[in-house]
């Protein structure tokens, strides 16, 4: 796999405020390969395993942005559970296919809002987009705090 941080902006993060949200577009994109026993009996890939794909962005970009969610819940007590998803499938993607996936943070404020882009690699074919959601939540006792911690917030800027 490949991995590239992607700003979608050129020269510093931008972010914009809306409503008293502060809306993100911090981008980073992997290359993969559609391995066979990521297929269903029809030969395409199973749909769950677009969410998989998902989540490898998804924490590229945390990686990227210096973040480990696992150690901060242990560190500072608050994990960070996805909460929503949506997944459009647009083109299928077949056995050996070479794709991009791009997760871009959204919003950083009440929580970690992500959208996420599926291309094949030859052609650039749009073949899903979804969206995520992840609140934080005090760990072990499973309280939702009431937004995104601070150095959270920033690391995603």
């Amino acid at each position: 796999m490949k991995s590239r941080f992607v700003s979608l902006f050129a020269g510093p993060m931008v972010a914009a405020r809306m409503n008293g949200i502060i809306w993100m577009h911090v981008g980073f994109e992997i290359s993969m390969k559609v391995a066979f026993h990521d297929l269903d009996p029809l030969q395409v890939v199973w749909h769950g395993n677009y969410l998989k794909y998902f989540d490898i962005a998804r924490f590229g970009l945390f990686a990227a942005r210096g973040i480990d969610l696992y150690a901060y819940m242990l560190e500072k007590q608050i994990a960070f559970p996805v909460t929503r998803t949506s997944l459009k499938h647009i083109s299928p993607l077949r056995a050996f296919d070479e794709f991009v996936c791009r997760a871009t943070v959204t919003e950083a404020y009440y929580k970690i809002g992500m959208a996420f882009e599926i291309r094949k690699t030859d052609g650039g074919i749009l073949c899903a987009r979804g969206t995520s959601e992840q609140l934080a939540v005090r760990y072990p006792e499973m309280e939702m705090e009431f937004g995104i911690p601070e150095d959270i917030r920033q690391a995603l800027q």
